[in-house]
């Protein structure tokens, strides 16, 4: 990763910040973006103070113009891109019965729409370095999962993107990966919609037990380097994608069964 330009949007906390670390003590510069200022000019500072070269402004991914202007930013400021990490997400928890349709709309915006407006903008430049595409997505883009209809759809939406971008660049030297962590500790559930569109500000799962965001953006980095196609982590992940494959109806059981341990899970009342 020596004097290789990395872009991570959302990276003023957990999996990209961890993946500005990361990346960023192999020796590449980095460039992080996320919606607020305080936080991300925080993971800038700090960044700094460990000896890793950064570029930080406020973006927004869900606005097409925010994209055009990170890549300009970035090829003004380095002449080039070599990778670049699709991080910025949100979740949501809610019964789709329950849940105002603006809510799935931004889960959209952010998640599928944020990737195709950074990828598209960026796509030029990363052919020209042979660089990688980094989509990080999630088991939710392989199995559906209840509680989280919006953020599955929006998964699913990434998954396929990327499956037939990868296809569309099979003979440019450009590199695809769509990386599905499972649970992995971040404040990405503190920061869920609610079915009101408003965040939850608490977490339904015991964190504790979760895959950290720095052993994640860990499993990336050497994902990149390899140049893998999929990165699926933890067993359970994993053990759920085949069910879902070969035993559709078990997996709908399991899955019902291990999303109702959620702390007020609505399922437990249905």
């Amino acid at each position: 990763m020596k004097d290789k330009v990395v872009i991570i949007t959302g990276a003023s906390s957990g999996i990209g910040k961890a993946l500005a670390f990361s990346f960023g003590r192999e020796g590449a510069k980095i460039v992080i973006t996320g919606r607020k200022e305080a936080p991300l000019m925080e993971v800038s500072q700090e960044l700094t103070k460990a000896g890793i070269e950064n570029f930080a402004f406020v973006s927004d991914v869900s606005i097409e113009a925010d994209n055009v202007e990170m890549v300009e930013k970035t090829i003004k400021k380095y002449g080039k891109i070599d990778v670049l990490i699709n991080n910025a997400g949100i979740s949501m928890r809610s019964m789709f019965a329950d849940c105002d349709l603006n809510v799935i709309k931004s889960l959209m915006d952010i998640n599928f729409w944020g990737t195709v407006y950074a990828t598209k903008y960026a796509l030029p430049y990363i052919k020209e370095t042979k660089g990688s595409i980094v989509g990080v997505s999630s088991i939710a883009g392989y199995r559906g999962l209840p509680v989280r209809t919006g953020y599955s759809a929006s998964k699913f939406a990434v998954n396929g993107f990327l499956e037939a971008l990868r296809t569309e660049l099979l003979k440019t030297g450009v590199h695809v990966l769509t990386a599905c962590p499972g649970f992995t500790a971040s404040n990405i559930r503190v920061a869920a919609l609610g079915s009101d569109g408003n965040s939850k500000g608490e977490t339904m799962r015991d964190e504790g037990k979760m895959m950290s965001s720095e052993e994640v953006a860990e499993r990336i980095l050497k994902a990149v380097k390899n140049r893998d196609r999929d990165m699926i982590l933890t067993f359970k992940g994993n053990a759920i994608i085949w069910i879902n494959k070969l035993f559709p109806k078990l997996a709908d059981k399991l899955t019902f069964n291990e999303l109702a341990k959620d702390i007020d899970s609505p399922l437990t009342k249905k």
